[in-house]
């Protein structure tokens, strides 16, 4: 139930707070005094699309604030506590700023949403419906969405069922569609895998194999140079005459004889006698490696042949060793899966044969709990237009078939309301024959029996009884009280016998402030509505016998007992 709604700076609103109670309220006067800014307001409290066009003249921002009863709804507790909202299980309070950028900013007690989550949170708070809200009627595909609210929980579960096979069903109808529509794309694929796999696996590519390769090469291909360097270098140590080993065996000789003499000679003679050593291992390595070298053509080409498989393999697969061989395993990996899905095609083909028998075994026990409910929502709709001055009409839901596998997440069948409020012509679509105030009845009809069975806390009724008269329009007002009785109403209206019915009135009004239009609202006390009545009956003119009609119509509502 809205409790309290806050408007500044919006369209001609300059400030306005307003408070409402559990029952009806109709907010009444003259056309262009600003009725439907406030319904506008509340519509964008919930969610509606805002844009800086709301913006009063002159102001930067406007502020819309609405404080509401926390209804008992465990989803609407469960959409709170996903969104990360507190709340007090008592009220909830909603804020919405519009600046002239176009920014919006929307909180939900306290907490910042975005425009889908303060949607999906106003349509638990509030049900608008305008003077074009009724189309929803003239949309047939809407029909079965409104048959499944008046089914419940009852129609809850059984759907629930229905959708979970259907989900599954297409999800494997994808799987198999996409397995035969990319068939040659995939064999294709699996054909360049496989090449792929053979070159690479072929290569027998080593970790640490090309570095090695690299080494041996630079070897072999400068042979010349190295046999030259130890070749000379041997002479030079170790020639067959004045070699460097000798003139240093002669100085370690003489070094010998003195080292006795003094501790300095000693150290000298034993460091000539290292180098001596050395020189004398290092002449035995070059002899060594003099003696093993030989030039091997035929190795030399098998290693750059090596190498340059080696750098068509990197060119094609990866810019390592290490980097082909992961891509090996990946798609050797690849190559195995598809050999399973190979087999599984079948299986697939199978397995989606039972999800569609399994679709249509819970479509058909869909069907037959909606056609029970239609039944019953079809009387029901009856019984409340009898009471609205449409007692000869006929109503019935009809169910079309959908062709085999064109059934829907919804069903297998198409739902659409018919209608005849003649006696002796035939039934037809709704959409197609019915008049805007019959459409408007039959609407009212349908609020009063969701209004009972869902509990809607707030339902806005912007001038839906347009276009009516006489006993139909008392019919209309006494079933907007009706659903009061189950849901806070608040209604805009222009006919007396709405405004004679409802608990509480409003006014609304036009003042200049400053040379500036300014939307005012006050509350009607008991003769300020009889004069607002009488207004309604007969326009600026206001007669001793208009005054005496609205307060007949007042005291046949009962409202000197609310007031």
């Amino acid at each position: 139930m809205l409790q309290e709604l806050s408007v500044n700076n919006f369209a001609i609103i300059s400030s306005l707070q307003l408070e409402f109670q559990m029952g009806m309220t109709v907010l009444t006067g003259e056309t262009g005094a600003g009725k439907s800014i406030i319904i506008d307001a509340m519509g964008l409290l919930t969610g509606g699309r805002g844009s800086s066009d709301y913006i009063r003249q002159g102001a930067s921002k406007c502020t819309l604030e609405g404080l509401f009863t926390m209804p008992k709804n465990q989803e609407l507790m469960n959409l709170l506590e996903e969104l990360g909202i507190e709340n007090d299980d008592e009220s909830i309070v909603i804020q919405r700023d519009i600046s002239t950028s176009g920014k919006n900013v929307c909180r939900v007690n306290g907490r910042i949403v975005n425009i889908a989550n303060l949607r999906k949170v106003g349509e638990f708070l509030v049900d608008i419906h305008g003077q074009n809200e009724h189309q929803e009627l003239m949309q047939s595909e809407k029909h079965l969405g409104m048959l499944d609210d008046f089914g419940g929980k009852e129609l809850f579960k059984i759907k629930e069922q229905y959708e979970g096979s259907y989900s599954e069903y297409r999800m494997i109808e994808k799987k198999v569609r996409n397995r035969q529509k990319n068939e040659k794309e995939f064999a294709q694929r699996m054909d360049m895998l496989q090449f792929q796999s053979d070159e690479i696996a072929a290569a027998e590519l080593v970790l640490g194999e090309e570095e090695q390769l690299i080494e041996e090469r630079n070897k072999l291909g400068n042979f010349q140079k190295i046999a030259d360097a130890l070749a000379t270098s041997y002479e030079a140590i170790n020639g067959d005459s004045d070699s460097s080993l000798d003139k240093i065996g002669f100085a370690m000789n003489e070094l010998l004889s003195i080292e006795t003499l003094d501790p300095e000679y000693k150290v000298i003679s034993e460091a000539v006698q290292n180098s001596y050593y050395l020189l004398q291992e290092a002449s035995g390595d070059l002899s060594r490696h003099i003696d093993s070298l030989e030039l091997d053509e035929n190795r030399l080409n098998e290693v750059e042949t090596r190498l340059e498989l080696i750098r068509q393999m990197k060119r094609k697969y990866g810019e390592s060793i290490d980097s082909i061989l992961d891509y090996y395993q990946e798609i050797t990996r690849e190559l195995a899966d598809a050999d399973f899905l190979e087999g599984r095609t079948g299986e697939l083909e199978t397995l989606l044969i039972e999800k569609k028998n399994q679709v249509i075994k819970n479509g058909l026990k869909l069907r037959e709990a909606r056609k029970k409910i239609a039944k019953k929502l079809e009387k029901n709709i009856l019984r409340e237009l009898k009471e609205l001055y449409m007692e000869r009409t006929v109503f019935d839901i009809r169910f079309t078939e959908l062709p085999d596998e064109q059934f829907t997440e919804e069903g297998l069948d198409q739902v659409e309301f018919y209608i005849t409020t003649n006696p002796g012509e035939p039934l037809k679509p709704l959409v197609r024959v019915a008049s805007g105030g019959e459409l408007s009845r039959v609407m009212l009809a349908l609020k009063t029996i969701f209004s009972k069975s869902q509990g809607i806390t707030s339902i806005v009724f912007d001038e839906v009884d347009t276009g009516v008269s006489g006993r139909v329009a008392q019919a209309i007002a006494d079933k907007i009280y009706q659903i009061s009785e189950n849901s806070q109403v608040l209604c805009i209206t222009h006919l007396p016998q709405v405004a004679a019915v409802a608990d509480y009135q409003y006014f609304i009004e036009k003042e200049i402030v400053g040379e500036r239009t300014e939307t005012k609202v006050r509350r009607l006390k008991q003769n300020e509505r009889v004069a607002e009545i009488a207004r309604m009956l007969s326009g600026s003119e206001i007669t001793k016998l208009t005054t005496e009609h609205a307060k007949e119509l007042l005291n046949m509502a009962g409202n000197d007992r609310r007031n």
